[in-house]
């Protein structure tokens, strides 16, 4: 305790108030109102947060290079002294380029930065800088190595310490305040402020895991003293950055683990077993459900008929029949005489739910209603009074003017598209309701166990049978030709086509071809087919009617934008060109591709992309065309996009991920699951542990109320 004591901060003698983690950063040193604003663009607002704000990269600056020390085609960082520094114009192009000359007294190095002139008033002769950039030759000219705009750093007497002489931390910054700056504040915040940090995690916790102290983890990311392996510490595996990793997945799980302990404690409806409108609504199906549907079925009969709520997600690849059986539960509340709802992320969808829906078990005579915000004669009263059974809608449904008789059943479709914030909402609308989720986006199991930990989770990995996997190939713009061709093959055996933009119209913006011009061209190569459009900003009648002709077989071939994406099911349709594919998402392009195939013929996806092509580009075309595997696409996803991004954290209401990766991380991830799915176990209310319930309050805070004072 004395030793604490000695580490808070002492009031000043002019009485200013002792420095807190919530002290705002303005008051602390260097910082000011005006670089306050500044650093709030960063996030940055209290000394906690800015003792949380980690390098997004390190620099090995302990053995800067001598310029006779560079080697060609290698990144190399060296300390020199600005000999000349001039803008150049070039004759043809008239762009400006910034010309500097260093040297360190064994060699001369030429660097330039291209449309920067600004950067004249920064160097100045003299002035010694700190030039990190690939080293490069150009026999022609008068100096031989070269850098072509290399990261640089303008470098004081005083500034040894901190920004050269060592393993240099690199923070991202905004207009108006450098890289360099910022690295100076954060010195001052980490040398003197990090032993401010609470310790949260509870000793146990720490020894089974072989843990480092939080104040040191702190202070050694910011300033690497004790661990200099810069590629580790690159790749965010130090033993610094595993403790600050383990404790974002911890506060994470344990969040996820009083969702669910809380859920498993309260009271839920227990549906009896009468099936007589399932029974009913199975025999009236075209087609046997698959071994995989059955198996799900089984498991939610097995979940409803429990008196605790049902917290299941059903995930599953492209067309494997999920509908179905979401409905079967449906049927199952209404049996019991109570609502159920189904809410989707987008008009569309809801529209295209409540259509398929409406038609599947319009002969049980049940009432059937749909409810967005831009629907006409609302059906609110029929859904207060009971009425309507089965409510179909967007996130309308969980407004407050709307409320239900007695619902007992919520499914919500497209689960990344909400979150866990919308799924306390519609809890409220009834008396502790069942639960399912349902999504096409298959979920790698990592991202599965981070953003669904307190769910229950059942696949559908089986294809209803006749299915067989798409053929996809990727096409340049040069190849048209062969793509008309194979369009022409499949008509002239009476499939139908689609063929997908990304835009309604032409924009002067981005040079995509849209749906609209697309049609008239489309029209003018295949003068004698009958070809129909469809986009999101038609009216939805209008949009149903063509959908209507297109699945009737009067259309053969449909031009559309992504609306096709969902709830359109053509077993004639073998073909679909998507245009500008490299500008879909891969688990987009996966959607759409999962339209076609659904006949017992082959099926052909053709990907027009428009060079040039980024790398990830690249990548997803190329995952396209080597499986048709959903969940192997979406692992690639993940990879090339990268776990922050495949899911909108902020969407779904689970805390950022400031350090972890739960793709790197996935062991640390797996075990402070284990660890925080246990604490809960042993104390679900916290009460023991103060500074671990106020840390996790305020990890989650705003998204959820998870432990009650």
């Amino acid at each position: 305790m004395d030793k604490a004591k000695n580490l808070t901060p002492k009031k000043s003698p002019d009485h200013t108030p002792p420095v807190t983690k919530d002290t705002p950063v303005q008051f602390l040193k260097g910082v000011g109102p005006a670089r306050a604003k500044l650093l709030k663009r960063l996030g940055i607002e209290t000394l906690e947060d800015m003792l949380f704000y980690f390098p997004w990269r390190y620099e090995d600056r302990t053995d800067l290079k001598k310029i006779n020390e560079l080697s060609y085609g290698k990144v190399e960082t060296a300390l020199c002294e600005v000999v000349s520094a001039e803008v150049v114009t070039t004759p043809k192009r008239r762009m400006k380029i910034f010309e500097i000359t260093v040297t360190d007294k064994t060699g001369f190095l030429k660097s330039r930065w291209f449309n920067q002139p600004y950067l004249e008033r920064y160097f100045k002769k003299g002035q010694k800088v700190i030039l990190c950039g690939m080293v490069k030759g150009n026999p022609y000219a008068r100096f031989g190595l070269e850098m072509e705009n290399p990261d640089f750093e303008l470098v004081g007497d005083d500034d040894t310490f901190i920004h050269t002489s060592r393993i240099v931390p690199v923070y991202k910054a905004t207009e108006g305040i450098s890289p360099k700056q910022i690295r100076t504040l954060m010195f001052n915040a980490a040398t003197n402020y990090s032993s401010l940090i609470d310790d949260y995690l509870p000793a146990e916790v720490l020894d089974r895991n072989n843990l480092k102290p939080l104040q040191w983890a702190v202070k050694e990311t910011h300033f690497p003293e004790e661990f200099t392996d810069v590629s580790v510490l690159n790749d965010a595996s130090s033993p610094a950055h595993k403790r600050l990793a383990f404790d974002e997945f911890f506060l994470l799980e344990l969040g996820l683990a009083l969702l669910k302990k809380r859920e498993v404690l309260e009271q839920g409806i227990s549906f009896k077993a009468e099936d007589h409108l399932v029974n009913k609504f199975l025999d009236s199906l075209p087609f046997e459900l698959t071994g995989a549907q059955k198996r799900v079925i089984a498991g939610i009969m097995s979940d409803m008929r429990r008196p605790l709520p049902m917290n299941r997600l059903v995930h599953g690849d492209v067309g494997c029949g999920k509908t179905v059986v979401a409905l079967v539960s449906m049927l199952i509340a209404v049996e019991n005489g109570y609502q159920a709802c189904l809410m989707a992320p987008t008009e569309l969808l809801a529209e295209q739910h409540f259509i398929n829906i409406h038609k599947m078990i319009e002969t049980l005579g049940l009432k059937v209603v749909l409810l967005t915000s831009s629907s006409k004669g609302k059906p609110v009263d029929h859904i207060a009074q009971g009425a309507a059974q089965i409510i179909i809608g967007t996130h309308a449904i969980i407004q407050e003017s709307v409320t239900f008789k007695n619902l007992g059943l919520a499914i919500i479709d497209e689960q990344h598209k909400f979150g866990v914030v919308q799924r306390a909402n519609i809890r409220r609308k009834g008396f502790n309701p069942d639960i399912l989720i349902m999504t096409a986006t298959p979920i790698p199991r990592t991202l599965a166990l981070t953003l669904y930990g307190d769910l229950d989770i059942s696949i559908i990995d089986e294809l209803p049978k006749g299915r067989r996997p798409v053929i996809t190939k990727v096409f340049f713009p040069s190849q048209k030709d062969r793509i008309y061709s194979l369009i022409k093959e499949e008509l002239s055996k009476g499939r139908q086509v689609y063929i997908v933009y990304p835009l309604i119209e032409e924009s002067e913006k981005l040079d995509l071809k849209s749906a609209i011009e697309g049609c008239e061209a489309f029209k003018r190569i295949y003068p004698e087919k009958r070809i129909g459009l469809v986009h999101g900003k038609m009216h939805h009648d209008e949009r149903e009617a063509v959908m209507a002709q297109f699945k009737s077989g009067d259309i053969e071939m449909l031009i559309a934008t992504t609306v096709i994406e969902v709830g359109i099911d053509v077993p004639n349709a073998s073909l679909m060109l998507i245009v500008h594919s490299e500008r879909f998402g891969l688990a987009q392009l996966h959607q759409l591709r999962g339209r076609i195939g659904r006949g017992g013929y082959d099926s052909y996806c053709l990907l027009m992309a428009y060079p040039p092509l980024s790398e990830e580009a690249k990548r997803r075309l190329k995952a396209m065309e080597s499986t048709s595997d959903g969940f192997k696409i979406a692992e690639e996803d993940l990879d090339i996009r990268g776990p922050g991004d495949f899911f909108g954290t902020r969407q779904s209401g689970i805390p950022d991920l400031k350090v972890a990766n739960i793709v790197r991380d996935i062991t640390v991830l797996e075990a402070a699951r284990k660890e925080a799915f246990a604490f809960i176990d042993a104390e679900p209310d916290l009460n023991k542990y103060p500074m671990l319930k106020e840390t996790l309050q305020k990890k989650w805070m705003g998204r959820l109320e998870l432990v009650k004072s």
